[in-house]
């Protein structure tokens, strides 16, 4: 407030004081937040695991379904977080048959839980009803984020099963020099951190994701949320985010052991030494068309973490696909919208 006189602070915080006051008012005409919005059935369950298919928004859906694999550490709601947002519903428009695999919330019965059981176990299990029950061969992946991992490691232990593949600000090399999360998990004892916690606490991890951005996760943003407090749709929509940014599962044990160390630390995925149960991940394996998708602006997934693929797989049929924002950008912005489910139905229909 450099420059103003002491009337005009005194101004401006009458202002914010009467902005706060309506805030509240707004607050209690919000509503409860839903955890995405698109109406969704369960065809499949198995453990905690629920698998959903998505009401189809066209008469003749295409026949080869997709199967979204979604990231254990976070919800995957954020693939459906509002009306306007939501790369479900423009996948869904685009004529896509679309299912999505909900991992639920491991508790203390599930630290024993392996990379093994996630990938030979659970994706196996939801990849082979679909095939069953849509009668087709084999069915399109979607990876998102650790999903793609573990859509990689899957897809490379059974390609007979997949018809095309869709990987999204999917790390692959994970010893980029601009990989702040690497850089981060590094150095930690991730055996002590296993050992002492069984399950890693969600709170934990998402401490670590807000510290890599802090000024703009964990301050800027409350700032600036004073000037919509006013807007009960923009305030809703807000509250929705932060919904799914502190909605943050446990991690079972054993499977972040392996994950952390194999891919984080030691980077076995690049160089064909991640063991899953007792086959080796092979991304020469995957010879089917592949898509990947990053975002520019990264700073989870920097693009060279993701665009390294293309010299690891043998598909004939790779391509690119470019969005200019960030990790999260690539699921809400309005342009994401625009640009990124229409792309990944027009390749998939074309293949």
């Amino acid at each position: 407030m450099i420059g103003l006189t002491p009337e005009q602070i005194s101004e401006e915080l009458k202002g914010y004081s009467a902005r706060l006051t309506e805030g509240m008012q707004t607050l209690r005409r919000v509503g409860e937040i839903e955890a995405g919005v698109s109406p969704r059935d369960p065809v499949y369950r198995e453990d905690k695991l629920v698998l959903y298919r998505y009401q189809p928004q066209v008469a003749k859906p295409h026949p080869i379904p997709l199967l979204i694999v979604y990231a254990l550490v976070n919800r995957p709601y954020m693939m459906d977080i509002q009306e306007d947002r939501s790369m479900i519903r423009g996948l869904l428009a685009a004529g896509i048959d679309v299912y999505l695999i909900d991992w639920g919330y491991p508790d203390a019965g599930d630290r024993n839980l392996t990379l093994a059981d996630y990938i030979h176990r659970y994706i196996s299990h939801c990849v082979d009803f679909l095939r069953e029950r849509n009668q087709q061969d084999t069915i399109n992946l979607l990876g998102v984020c650790q999903g793609g991992a573990l859509s990689l490691c899957f897809t490379s232990l059974y390609p007979e099963k997949i018809r095309n593949l869709v990987t999204m600000v999917t790390p692959i090399d994970f010893h980029t020099p601009d990989n702040l999360l690497t850089h981060l998990i590094r150095y930690v004892n991730v055996d002590l951190l296993v050992d002492s916690f069984g399950n890693v606490p969600g709170s934990f991890l998402n401490f670590a994701f807000l510290s890599l951005s802090p000024f703009r996760l964990a301050g800027q943003k409350y700032v600036d949320l004073v000037d919509i407090l006013d807007d009960a749709t923009a305030l809703k929509n807000f509250l929705r985010m932060e919904k799914w940014i502190f909605d943050s599962p446990d991690q079972a044990g054993a499977a972040f052991r392996q994950f952390a160390k194999d891919f984080f630390q030691q980077n076995k995925l690049i160089r064909g030494e991640v063991v899953i149960g007792e086959r080796r991940v092979d991304l020469a394996a995957i010879v089917m068309p592949v898509l990947n998708v990053y975002a520019t602006q990264d700073h989870l997934v920097p693009p060279a973490a993701s665009k390294v693929l293309k010299d690891l797989c043998r598909s004939r049929d790779y391509s690119e696909l470019s969005f200019r924002g960030g990790h999260i950008g690539i699921y809400v912005s309005a342009r994401a919208q625009r640009e990124i489910p229409p792309a990944i139905a027009a390749w998939l229909i074309s293949r």
